[in-house]
C-alpha cells in the first residue's frame, strides 16, 4: 500500500504541495483561538468532594468574598508597622477601590486580623469576579493593580507587592511567554545543528524546521475545531509541549525517511524511484509507530483529569497530522530536488562508510546476544528501583516559575509571617438534610472537633451562615501550605472527622484549593490504574498487526514498561535526592507516559520493523540483529538525540516544573533510543529467533514458503 502511496505522491508532487498549502491557508484563518485556563478545580469531575463543596458555596454564598489577590504591606527598613504606615496603607487601599480596576470588586482594609503578630506585615484582599478571576484578561488587571499600588506607595516608607491567585497566573504567563520562547528557539538551533552535522546539508537542515512549521499551524488548527466541536478544556497552556511534540516528531520521521531515501539512492535506485521505495519501506514503520502514539494519546480520553483529557487529544491530532505529512508532504518535496542538490555540498551521500560504529555494534549484538540483553536489562532494573522513592507534590505555582517572581516571594512571605495556610483556607460547608435549618448552638462543638483535627491550626469559631440558614461555612486554616503532602494528609483527616461529627440533619462537605489537591491524587491513582493498561493493550495490537505476531508484542512493552520505570527513578534520584526538593510534580507520572511510552515506541517500532525485514530477506536471527542495527542504529540515534536534546531545551525556561519535565523525558527517550532500541530489543530478538514471528514466521524464508514468496535482496552496495 505505501509503495502505491509513494508512487502517487511522486508523480503529483506539485499537486500534493498545493493541496498542503491550501489546507494549511484554510485551517489557520477558520480555526478558533485556544485560551488559557488556569482554575484547576475546572479539570475534575463533579463527582469528586472538593467539587460538590464548590457547587454548594456558589448556591449558598453567591456573594461570598473569596480573596483573589493580595495586596503586602511592609517597610523597606523591615520595622514593624507603625501610624503614618497605617495611614499610607488605607491610602493605597481607598486609591485601588477608586481607580475601579476591571474586574475587581472589593479591596478590603487591612485589619488587625491581617497584620502579622510580630507587626511588620499586613495584608488587603483583593476580591474579583468568580466568572473572571481565571481568565488570561485577569492577569492584565493583576498588573494594573500592581503597578498602581507600586505608584500609590511612592513617598512613603512602605513596599507593596501583589500575590495570590491572579498575580501567581500573570507572573506565570510571563515566565512561559520566556519558556516557550527559548524553548521554540532551542529546538531549532538542535535540529539544525544536528541534521547539518549528519548530513553535512544545509537545505536537508532547513526541511523538516520549514515543513513542521507548515503542519504545526494546520495541528493548531485542528486541534481548536477539536476542542470548540467536543467541548474539550484544551488551553494555550499545552503550546510549549505541542511545539517539541511536532519539531521532535515531526524530525523523527522525517529522519525514518531521509536515511531509507539515501540508503535507496547508494542501493542505485534513481532519485525519484529512491523516493517511492523509501515510503514503501518506510511508511509502514511511521504510520505504526504515529499510530502507537495516537493511541497512546488518544486513551487520555478516558482519565478523570480535564488537563489530560484535553492534552492527549491534542497532541493525537498534532501527531496525527505529522505522520500523513512525512508520507506524503515531504516525499513530494524531496522528489522534486535533485539530489546532488538536496545534499549539496556533501559528496558523502553516494557511499556508506566503510567503518561504520554502528556496524560493530550490529556484531557485537550478534556475538553476545546474552550479555547485551542482560547488561540493558540490567541498566532498565537498576533505575527502575529507584522508581520506588518517588513522591509527588501540587504546587503548581512553585513549580511553574522562578521563587524571585513577586507572587511567589508573597506567598513565601505569607506562609512565614501568617499561617503557612492562611492565603488559601479550606472550607467545610454544613448543610441541613432537605433543606432544615440548623442549629446554631451545635456549632462550637463542631468547631471544637474540627480544631482536632492533627494540621489544623485554626477554626473560624463563628462560621458564615447563608441567607435562609440551611448552610454553614467553617474556615479552617492548615498549619501547612494548601499545596504541600502534608495538607492534603491533614484535608483527608479533616474530612473524616467533618463527616463523622456533624450535627444531627446535616451532611457535611470539604472544599478549598487543598481539597481539590487532594481529589486530583485520587484522580490520577484512578487514571494510572486505567488509562497505562488499556493503552499497553492497544499498543500491542498495533505491534502484532505491523509484526504480524503475538510474541514480540509481549516483551516490547515489557521494554517500555522497564523504560517508564528507569525513567521514573532516574528523575526521582536526580530531584529529590540530589536537588533535594520534596518530590516532584504530581503529574510529571502521566507526562512520562505520553513522550517515554508513547513517542519512545517509535524507535522499538522502527528497529522491530527491520528486524523482521531483514529476517524477511533471508537473514539468520543473529545476522538479521546485526544488520538491523547497522542499517536503523544511524537512523535510531539520530532521531533519538534529536527528541531528548529538543526536550533537554526545557532546562533553559528557569523553573522546576520544565526542568523536571525536560530532564525526565530527554532521559527516557535516551533511554529507549540508545538502551532498548539499539541493544535489549534485538538482542532479545536474536535469542528468540524466528520464534519472535510467530505465527507470522511461517512466511519467512525456511518455514514452508514458496520461493517466489520471500523478497528478493537489495544490491550488495546496501550493505
Amino acid at each position: 500500500m505505501f509503495h502505491r502511496i509513494g508512487q502517487f505522491v511522486v508523480k503529483r508532487a506539485w499537486w500534493v504541495i498545493v493541496a498542503w498549502v491550501v489546507a494549511a491557508v484554510g485551517i489557520i484563518g477558520t480555526a478558533p483561538q485556544l485560551t488559557a485556563q488556569t482554575d484547576q478545580s475546572s479539570f475534575l469531575p463533579r463527582h469528586y468532594e472538593s467539587i460538590r463543596a464548590s457547587v454548594v458555596q456558589q448556591e449558598a454564598f453567591p456573594a461570598s468574598f473569596t480573596p483573589s489577590a493580595f495586596v503586602l504591606f511592609e517597610r523597606q527598613d523591615g520595622a514593624p508597622l507603625a501610624g503614618p504606615d497605617k495611614e499610607a496603607m488605607a491610602r493605597v487601599v481607598k486609591g485601588l477601590e477608586d481607580k475601579k480596576v476591571k474586574f475587581v470588586e472589593h479591596v478590603l482594609p487591612v485589619s488587625d486580623q491581617s497584620t502579622s503578630k510580630d507587626g511588620k506585615y499586613a495584608l488587603s484582599a483583593v476580591g474579583m469576579e468568580k466568572d473572571k478571576a481565571y481568565t488570561p484578561e485577569a492577569a492584565d488587571s493583576a498588573k494594573d493593580l500592581r503597578e498602581t499600588a507600586k505608584k500609590l506607595a511612592e513617598g512613603s516608607a512602605l513596599k507593596v507587592q501583589l500575590g495570590g491567585q491572579v498575580a501567581q497566573n500573570l507572573d506565570q504567563k510571563d515566565s512561559s511567554e520566556l519558556a516557550n520562547a527559548l524553548i521554540g528557539l532551542g529546538t531549532i538551533v538542535i535540529i539544525l545543528l544536528t541534521l547539518g552535522i549528519i548530513f553535512r546539508s544545509p537545505i536537508i537542515a532547513f526541511l523538516p524546521v520549514v515543513s513542521v512549521f507548515v503542519y504545526s499551524m494546520v495541528a493548531n488548527g485542528l486541534i481548536g475545531y477539536a476542542v470548540k466541536a467536543f467541548g474539550l478544556k484544551a488551553d494555550s497552556s499545552v503550546s510549549a509541549i505541542l511545539i517539541i511534540v511536532l519539531f521532535g516528531v515531526g524530525t523523527d520521521y522525517f529522519l525514518f525517511l531521509m536515511f531509507r531515501y539515501r540508503e535507496r539512492l547508494r542501493a542505485g535506485d534513481d532519485r525519484k524511484e529512491a523516493v517511492v521505495n523509501a515510503v514503501g519501506r518506510v511508511g509502514e514503520a511511521i504510520t505504526s509507530a504515529a499510530g502507537a502514539v495516537i493511541v497512546a494519546f488518544s486513551v487520555l480520553l478516558l482519565s478523570s483529569l480535564g488537563m489530560f483529557k484535553a492534552m492527549g487529544p491534542s497532541l493525537a491530532i498534532a501527531v496525527g497530522v505529522t505522520a500523513v505529512a512525512s508520507v506524503t508532504l515531504v516525499p513530494a518535496i524531496l522528489s522534486l530536488i535533485p539530489e546532488k542538490v538536496l545534499f549539496w555540498p556533501s559528496k558523502a551521500w553516494q557511499r556508506e562508510p566503510e567503518s561504520a560504529k554502528f556496524a560493530a555494534l550490529g556484531r557485537l549484538v550478534q556475538r553476545r546476544p546474552v550479555v547485551v540483553a542482560v547488561a540493558s536489562g540490567a541498566l532498565l532494573l537498576a533505575f527502575s528501583a529507584a522508581a520506588l522513592g518517588y513522591k509527588g507534590t501540587f504546587d503548581l505555582a512553585a513549580g511553574s516559575m522562578p521563587k524571585t517572581k513577586e507572587s511567589m516571594v508573597v506567598q513565601d512571605t505569607m506562609m512565614k509571617a501568617f499561617s503557612a495556610g492562611a492565603a488559601d483556607p479550606s472550607h467545610v460547608f454544613v448543610k441541613g438534610k432537605d433543606g432544615a435549618k440548623l442549629d446554631e448552638a451545635a456549632f462550637p462543638a463542631y468547631v471544637a472537633e474540627l480544631g482536632k483535627v492533627p494540621g489544623v491550626a485554626l477554626v473560624v469559631p463563628k462560621p458564615e451562615l447563608s441567607k435562609d440558614g440551611t448552610v454553614a461555612d467553617f474556615t479552617v486554616m492548615l498549619k501547612d501550605g494548601p499545596a504541600t503532602n502534608e495538607a492534603i494528609d491533614t484535608v483527608t483527616d479533616l474530612r473524616e472527622v467533618a463527616h463523622a461529627k456533624t450535627p444531627a440533619g446535616t451532611d457535611a462537605v470539604v472544599g478549598g484549593v487543598t481539597s481539590i489537591y487532594k481529589d486530583i491524587n485520587s484522580a490520577m491513582a484512578r487514571d494510572y490504574s486505567l488509562v497505562f493498561p488499556v493503552a499497553a493493550v492497544l499498543i500491542m495490537l498495533i505491534l502484532g498487526l505491523l509484526l504480524r505476531s503475538v510474541v514480540a508484542p509481549w516483551y516490547l512493552m515489557a521494554a517500555v514498561g522497564l523504560g517508564f520505570t528507569a525513567t521514573i527513578g532516574a528523575t526521582s534520584l536526580m530531584f529529590q535526592h540530589l536537588q533535594g526538593e520534596a518530590g516532584v510534580m504530581f503529574m510529571l507520572p502521566m507526562l512520562i507516559y505520553l513522550f517515554v511510552v508513547a513517542i519512545g515506541t517509535d524507535y522499538n517500532i522502527l528497529m522491530i520493523a527491520r528486524l523482521r525485514e531483514e529476517a524477511a530477506e533471508g537473514h539468520d536471527p543473529r545476522t538479521a540483529a546485526s544488520l538491523a542495527v547497522r542499517h536503523g542504529g544511524p537512523t535510531i540515534a539520530a532521531a533519538g538525540f534529536i527528541l531528548a536534546a529538543t526536550f533537554g531545551t526545557m532546562l533553559l525556561a528557569g523553573n522546576i516544573f520544565f526542568s523536571e519535565i525536560g530532564f525526565s523525558v530527554a532521559f527516557g527517550i535516551i533511554v529507549s533510543a540508545f538502551v532498548m532500541s539499539l541493544f535489549f530489543t534485538p538482542a532479545l530478538t536474536a535469542l528468540l529467533g524466528k520464534w519472535a514471528w510467530w505465527p507470522g514466521h511461517a512466511q519467512l524464508p525456511g518455514h514452508g514458503t514458496e520461493p517466489g514468496t520471500v523478497r528478493t535482496p537489495e544490491p550488495a552496495g546496501r550493505h
